[in-house]
């Protein structure tokens, strides 16, 4: 139901733009070296604007996209540019074509749908769990939950594998 809600909620331009704002303002907020973001599927919002602007302005920045090796594994982050030639990966989703890895200290995370406590409901698959709960080095990325606000939820169902994010932007609001 709630990936119904998010494809009927496609986002017009000005709430895409209030969505870009957000997602800069929490770069602003963290401060990253290297983010890992996601290649935008039917419904969710585009970040790639707001990621190039985020990259142009600052020296020493870094961008990702998730690569599934296999099916049922944690994801790993090749580098991304606006220039990047991209290939068609697992489950036909883009993913840059050059095998740079690397490890964000900021993740944007798409959400199906979200609730008050920051868990986030994906497509079923587990792996930003799974990404999170094997996280090479220890320290484990700030996670931030991109959703419409038509997806906000008082409560999902949770499983005992489930993270909750850092924090999750619509193009209404802020969720620390």
């Amino acid at each position: 139901m709630l990936l119904e809600t998010r494809l009927h909620a496609a986002l017009g331009p000005a709430a895409s733009e209030a969505l870009s704002r957000r997602l800069l303002d929490a770069l602003k907020l963290h401060a990253p070296a290297c983010i890992g973001f996601y290649w935008p599927l039917p419904g969710e919002f585009d970040a790639r604007a707001a990621i190039a602007i985020w990259l142009a302005v600052g020296a020493h920045r870094q961008a990702s996209l998730p690569v599934i090796r296999q099916r049922g594994e944690a994801l790993e982050f090749h580098a991304w540019a606006p220039d990047t030639p991209m290939k068609i990966g697992h489950h036909k989703i883009p993913e840059p074509a050059v095998e740079v890895v690397v490890i964000p200290d900021l993740l944007f995370v798409p959400c199906v749908g979200f609730d008050a406590d920051g868990y986030r409901l994906g497509y079923g698959g587990g792996y930003y769990d799974r990404t999170l709960a094997t996280w090479p080095g220890g320290t484990k990325p700030i996670t931030v939950g991109v959703a419409c606000e038509a997806c906000r939820s008082d409560t999902l169902q949770r499983e005992a594998h489930d993270i909750p994010l850092d924090m999750i932007v619509t193009e209404a609001a802020c969720y620390p």
